[in-house]
């Protein structure tokens, strides 16, 4: 008669099996340290030059490459910038405006490809990934031509019409691996229960895809905050960003005004990448 295996048995089992395994060789060993030393030097070289220039905005000294003490100050003179805060004002218009209307028709283009069937939907797909494969040079270069043959006038609209046209494909591509994780049967179960398709929808399938809703929104939102190429190309007068800003200030030389704005724009990035990746990860759990 077998016995029931238990979870102490299981454990010695599973302890036996690792202890009767062939130990590695020095040059398994070797290589082993080899790599984990190459991986560590890599993020080094990565987040060292990001860490410095968190630290140097504390710094009392004008000068990036003389430590005079810890201060506040530079924080301080930041929030009574005029330049900056209207730099800022048009960063969250633009960031929140394009944030907004990219993820509505995002959302739209994902369950549409996603549920339905039509004539012309493999181009549509391969153009939804065009602006993420486009370089932002090229693509700055292709927008200021359009606008310059419409004879639009450069300003926050079409600031915010640039940041739309590349952030609906990584909104589209976030939103649509959720949308593909839902199970249809779903809503198949709830027209059995007399709810009419839009109706399905509301009460069963965007709930289900709220988290890849809202994670791509966010995603959206940050590349909106950052992005300087498209825009610097996009702009007019009275139109600069906080990016922009932060590029013509960098002419005049590095100063801890300058590392002081950079390390907050690199807190609110690391906090909203997180917070999206966290987004889908959840979604993904339900």
């Amino acid at each position: 008669m077998a016995t029931p295996l238990t979870d102490h048995t299981i454990y010695q089992k599973g302890a036996q099996v690792y202890q009767n395994q062939p130990k590695p060789g020095l040059w398994a060993r070797i290589a082993q340290v080899f790599f984990s030393l190459y991986a560590l030097s890599f993020y080094f070289f990565l987040y060292a030059p990001i860490v410095l220039v968190v630290i140097f905005s504390f710094n009392v000294s004008r000068f990036p490459n003389n430590w005079a003490g810890f201060t506040l100050d530079w924080y301080v003179k930041l929030f009574g910038d005029y330049a900056i805060g209207f730099a800022l004002k048009n960063t969250l218009i633009v960031s929140i405006s394009s944030t907004i209307i990219s993820t509505i028709f995002g959302t739209m283009i994902s369950v549409g490809i996603e549920r339905y069937r039509f004539r012309g939907k493999a181009p549509l797909d391969a153009l939804l990934f065009l602006p993420i494969i486009i370089p932002d040079i090229a693509m700055a270069i292709m927008l200021l031509a359009f606008f310059v043959l419409v004879k639009m006038e450069l300003g926050l609209s079409t600031i915010i019409i640039s940041h739309v046209a590349f952030n609906i494909a990584f909104v589209a591509v976030i939103v649509r691996a959720r949308m593909a994780s839902i199970d249809p049967g779903l809503e198949e179960a709830a027209s059995d229960l007399y709810a009419n398709e839009w109706r399905a929808f509301w009460r069963v399938t965007f709930p289900l895809l709220l988290p890849g809703i809202l994670a791509g929104a966010l995603f959206a939102f940050t590349l909106s905050l950052d992005d300087y190429v498209i825009t610097f190309f996009t702009s007019g007068p009275g139109s600069t960003t906080l990016p922009v800003r932060i590029y013509s200030m960098v002419k005049r030389g590095i100063t801890p005004e300058i590392n002081a704005v950079s390390s907050l724009l690199l807190l609110a990035s690391m906090f909203l990448v997180p917070l999206s990746l966290w987004l889908q990860r959840k979604g993904d759990d339900t």
